[in-house]
C-alpha cells in the first residue's frame, strides 16, 4: 500500500507540475504577443508621426528652393529648345533698342554674354558645353580669320541658338584701321564666312565690335567708320562689363573680382570674355561667373532678343 501510495503521488505531482508549466509557458506567449503588439502600435505612430513631419516640411519649401526650382525649368527649357532664332533684323525699333541697352533706369536686370576672337579648337567647345549646362544662349563675335580654321564651331553656335556677330577678318589694328572702308570691307568678307559656315545664305549679323573697341586709337577712322557701317543697317556695340580676361596675367580670382566690380550697380551689362585658345581660365570661370550674375537677380538673352 505504501508504494502505491508514493506512486499516485508522484503523478499527482508530475501532472501539477505540466500544468505549471503549461500556465506559465502560457503567460510568457502572452506577454511576448502583448508586446509585439505594443511594438507595432508604437512603430505605426512613429512612423505616422515620420510622414506628418515629411509633408509638413513639403508645404513649407523656402523661397529659395522654389527660386532655384524656377532656374532649372527655365535651363532645361532652354535645353529642350532646338529651334534657331528667325535671321536678325536692323530696324528702326532694334536700332532704338540697341541704343538704350546701357541706359540706367531699365529696371529688368540683363546679361548679355560676348565672347570675342574666336573660335577656337580647345576653349570655344567647353564654353559651349558649359552655356549648355546652364541653359544660357550667348553672342559669339568672331573673326573670319578663325571662321575659316573651324566652320564647324561656328555652326555648332548657330545651331545651339547662340547669336554669330561680326568682329572682323584680321584683328591687325594697322590693317583694319588702314581706312573706314577697311573696316567695312572686313566686316563684309567675314558675313561671307559665316554664312558659308552656317549654311544659311540670307544671314546678316548686322552687329560689329570693333577691335579693341569703337574708341581709343584711329578714333578718327573709327568715326567715320561707324557712319559707313550705319549707311549700311549695321549696328556696333561695345561692353559695360569686362573680366578682363585678355589683359596681363589674369587669375581666376581676378578675373572674377573684375566681372563683380564692373557689374556692380547696372541693371543691363553687355560682358566681354575671349574665347581664344590661351583662355582656359576664362572657360574655367565661367560657371562661377555665371552663378554669380543669377544670383544677383540677373537674366541671360543674346543680341537676337533686339534685332529683331
Amino acid at each position: 500500500m505504501g508504494e502505491k501510495k508514493e506512486l499516485i503521488d508522484a503523478k499527482v505531482i508530475k501532472r501539477e507540475f505540466i500544468n505549471k508549466m503549461l500556465i506559465f509557458g502560457t503567460l510568457v506567449l502572452t506577454v511576448i504577443v502583448a508586446a509585439s503588439i505594443a511594438g507595432i502600435w508604437v512603430a505605426e505612430r512613429y512612423n505616422e508621426k515620420l510622414l506628418e513631419e515629411y509633408f509638413s516640411q513639403m508645404e513649407e519649401v523656402p523661397e529659395e528652393n522654389e527660386e532655384e526650382n524656377g532656374k532649372a525649368e527655365e535651363i532645361q527649357e532652354v535645353q529642350e529648345e532646338t529651334t534657331i532664332p528667325a535671321n536678325p533684323v536692323y530696324s528702326e525699333d532694334a536700332k532704338y533698342r540697341m541704343d538704350k541697352i546701357y541706359k540706367e533706369g531699365n529696371v529688368e536686370k540683363i546679361a548679355y554674354l560676348t565672347f570675342d576672337d574666336g573660335p577656337s579648337s580647345n576653349i570655344t567647345p567647353q564654353i559651349l558645353q558649359i552655356l549648355k549646362d546652364e541653359g544660357i544662349r550667348a553672342t559669339f563675335f568672331v573673326l573670319g580669320s578663325r571662321v575659316e580654321l573651324y566652320p564647324e564651331l561656328v555652326k555648332q553656335e548657330y545651331e545651339a541658338g547662340h547669336y554669330i556677330a561680326n568682329h572682323g577678318y584680321s584683328h591687325e589694328y594697322k590693317s583694319v584701321y588702314s581706312s573706314p572702308n577697311a573696316v567695312l570691307d572686313e566686316y563684309n568678307h567675314t558675313e561671307t564666312l559665316i554664312r558659308q559656315a552656317i549654311g544659311n545664305d540670307g544671314y546678316s549679323s548686322h552687329l560689329f565690335r570693333f577691335p579693341g573697341g569703337s574708341t581709343g586709337k584711329y578714333l578718327d577712322v573709327k568715326k567715320e567708320a561707324i557712319k559707313l557701317l550705319e549707311e549700311n543697317n549695321i549696328a556696333y556695340i561695345n561692353w559695360n562689363a569686362l573680366t578682363n580676361d585678355a589683359v596681363g596675367h589674369p587669375t581666376a580670382e581676378s578675373i572674377v573680382n573684375d566681372l563683380k566690380s564692373t557689374a556692380s550697380g547696372k541693371n543691363k551689362i553687355v560682358v566681354l570674355m575671349h574665347d581664344t585658345g590661351s583662355k582656359q581660365l576664362t572657360a574655367d570661370t565661367l560657371p562661377e561667373i555665371i552663378s554669380y550674375l543669377r544670383d544677383e537677380g540677373y537674366e541671360f538673352k543674346n543680341f537676337y532678343d533686339i534685332m529683331y
